[in-house]
Order: C-alpha cells, then structure tokens, then sequence
C-alpha cells in the first residue's frame, strides 16, 4: 500500500502504547482511524490526545471474544463504509515458569496474543477483499516471536504463533493485492509489562509476575525503551514498501543469526544420522 490518504484503519490496543502512535501515524498520512481498546477510559483518553474530529471513531472492544471484533468491524462499516488496513495489536504478557503457571493464564494469554489476531483477520480480510481495492494486515508479534529465552514460555509461545500465521498470510493475500506486515519490535514503551494484572487468576498472578527476574528486567528495558512514535513511523514505512517483518533493535541482530544456526546445526545432525538408520 504505497498511499494511505483517504484509507480506512481499524486498530486494537489503540489506547496506548503502539496502538495510539499508529493511529497518530495514519492521521498523519492522511487516512480516517477506528480506534478499539478494552479500556474505555483510556481510549477516550487517547482520542482527545489525538484531537478527535471526522477522522477518528473509537469503540470499546474485547479481542478475546468474536462477537466484540464482529461488532467492531460493523461499527467501523457503519461509520466509514468500508476498510483497508486491519491492525491487531492488543496484547497482553505474564511470566512463570513451567509447571507454575495457571492454566486460567495460558488460556487467557492465547486468547488475547493469538485469537484475537486470528480473529481480526477472518472478520477484517472479507471485508477488505469486498471492495477490491487492496488493503494491508498488520499483526504485533515481537522479537519474542523469533527469540526465546527463560520465564516467559506462555508469551513466547504466543508470539512465535502471530510470527507463523502473518508469514502465512503474507503468501496467502499476495495475490489478491493485500499486503501484510509483522511486527516485531524488541522495547517499544508501553503499558505491556503490566498487563498481568488483569489476569483472570489476579493477585496470585500479579504477585507471582511483578517479583520474579522477568519483570523486573523487561520493566527497566521497557520503560527506556523506543518512542511508539518513532516506531510508529517505521511501520508506516513498512506498509508502504510491503515489508513483512518490522524490526527495531540493532543488538537483537546477532540473537536471531545464532537462533537459525542452531536449527540449521540441528537439521543437518538429522539429516545426517538418517544415513545410518
């Protein structure tokens, strides 16, 4: 999508963080924003802080559920008659390590972090697809979604998920002229790191996430993280060259180039043991 004036974005998460600095994004680039967050309050928030006018709608809308992307989706018809680029962005994150953690959690992380983005696209491409004049997905994943590390399995396990459906969809819709972006950022400032306290297991969640090593750590990294505006814009640059995977951090670089030598060290152990058997 190389022009995003006079185009249509519906967005999740919008309230905050990355959310509100892409809707900010394509104001900017001349397009019209549905913004959907599950926090009312803060989404009205944001929409003042965006100056509200004609170009912004915003709707209360929980990702986890079907039927509130449905109405969603519906609402942004009803207000601007149709859509072209479909952001799913909500997102929530929690540590623990195995065996510790709530099968409540793993549900209601999947559910967020996965679904809602699967979600998005099965109501948001026929939509796109109605009118036939393209249009762009754009699904947050993260570095989590190629890296993984210790004490944050459930996260992980969800972000490598977004990571293989987008590189999917972005085979898929080629041809039916919609593009699609990943995107994978390392620290971004946000609200991400607190979003355990709306666990459905609470308190015991919350305690158990904000003492353990993993917080403590992606807190400080977080908070001195990227500007979502400056992010925001590489993505908008993204959409526009059709780029798959949005990156941001240099010193991930060499992570990612170990992380496929060794599944490539491993396939060629296989492959070669296969010899003798």
């Amino acid at each position: 999508m190389t022009d995003m004036n006079n185009k249509i974005a519906f967005v999740t998460g919008a309230a905050s963080g990355i959310g509100l600095s892409l809707c900010k994004m394509f104001l900017e680039k001349g397009a019209k924003v549905m913004m959907a967050d599950i926090d009312e309050k803060g989404l009205l928030a944001a929409r003042e802080e965006l100056g509200g006018g004609d170009a912004i709608a915003h709707i209360v809308c929980d990702v986890a559920e079907y039927d509130s992307i449905k109405a969603a989706a519906d609402e942004t018809i009803r207000k601007f008659g149709k859509v072209h680029i479909v952001v799913n962005n909500a997102g929530v994150s929690l540590a623990g390590r195995p065996g510790q953690i709530y099968p409540q959690d793993w549900r209601w992380i999947n559910d967020i972090n996965m679904m809602g983005v699967a979600y998005g696209c099965e109501i948001f491409i026929p939509l796109i697809l109605s009118h036939g004049e393209g249009g762009h997905v754009v699904n947050t994943a993260s570095m989590a979604g190629h890296i993984a590390t210790v004490g944050m399995g459930p996260y992980f396990a969800t972000k490598f998920g977004v990571v293989g459906y987008s590189e999917a969809l972005f085979h898929e819709l080629k041809s039916v002229n919609i593009g699609v972006s990943c995107l994978c950022p390392t620290w971004v400032q946000s609200n991400i790191h607190n979003t355990a306290d709306k666990s459905p297991m609470g308190d015991k969640t919350r305690e158990r996430f904000k003492t353990s090593s993993s917080y403590m750590a992606v807190k400080d990294l977080i908070e001195n993280g990227m500007s979502p505006d400056r992010y925001a814009a590489l993505c908008g640059q993204s959409i526009e060259a059709n780029r798959l995977y949005v990156f941001n951090d240099a010193s991930a670089r060499q992570s990612l180039v170990e992380r496929h030598k060794s599944v490539l060290a491993d396939y060629d152990a296989c492959l070669e043991e296969l010899k003798d058997l």
